[in-house]
């Protein structure tokens, strides 16, 4: 299974950040682009790769563990940036020592497991809002010829601020590539404490 760690915003944020989102996909600059879904729209936390069924059950201790220990917190979605010519993302505001700290421990959780972790770019609360679909052929952040230019994109964004909510749930999630509306599911959820 692939799998990681995730919090997912209430349907309200979505849908906020979604109409914002919507007139962009008509401009020349998204035509390179391929746009997430709302169903997938999530913030990852840990990203886990490739996990055996054997490793699930000490994995899942550690995360209840870890939201038992975390107070739930409050987040709202503005802003936006980008990864080099390769993704856009919305930005995450609110209390983003707390989502950090919560990336570390979902990170050390899985870790503890026996789980490689692929933490090598540190830790960037965001939401992926689409992908360059131009092949990576001239290196990662490297201005492909014919690569979006995703600054104009992430400019568009930059007043969006939308209303906060509560980060209240840890979930685990599988990645399903190419099944159906939602390439997501989520494996096992743990409510973070109460403050």
């Amino acid at each position: 299974m692939k799998l990681f760690v995730a919090l997912v915003p209430p349907s309200e944020a979505v849908e906020e950040l979604a109409a914002v989102v919507r007139p962009l996909h008509s401009l020349p600059q998204a035509a390179p682009l391929r746009w997430t879904g709302l169903p997938s729209w999530h913030l990852t936390l840990a990203f886990l790769g490739q996990v055996d069924a054997e490793q699930l059950p000490p994995l899942e201790a550690g995360l209840a563990a870890v939201a038992a220990a975390q107070p739930a917190f409050a987040l709202r979605l503005g802003g936006a940036g980008h990864f080099g010519d390769r993704a856009l993302w919305a930005g995450v505001h609110g209390d983003t020592a707390a989502i950090g700290r919560l990336a570390g421990a979902s990170a050390d959780a899985a870790r503890q497991a026996g789980l490689g972790v692929d933490d090598g770019h540190g830790f960037t609360a965001h939401l992926t809002l689409a992908r360059s679909s131009t092949p990576r052929s001239a290196g990662r952040h490297a201005g492909r010829p014919g690569g979006p230019d995703l600054r104009l994109l992430a400019a568009a964004l930059t007043g969006f601020r939308g209303l906060p909510w509560p980060a209240d749930t840890l979930r685990l999630m599988r990645s399903h590539q190419g099944a159906g509306p939602s390439p997501y599911e989520t494996v096992a959820a743990w409510p973070l404490a109460q403050s």
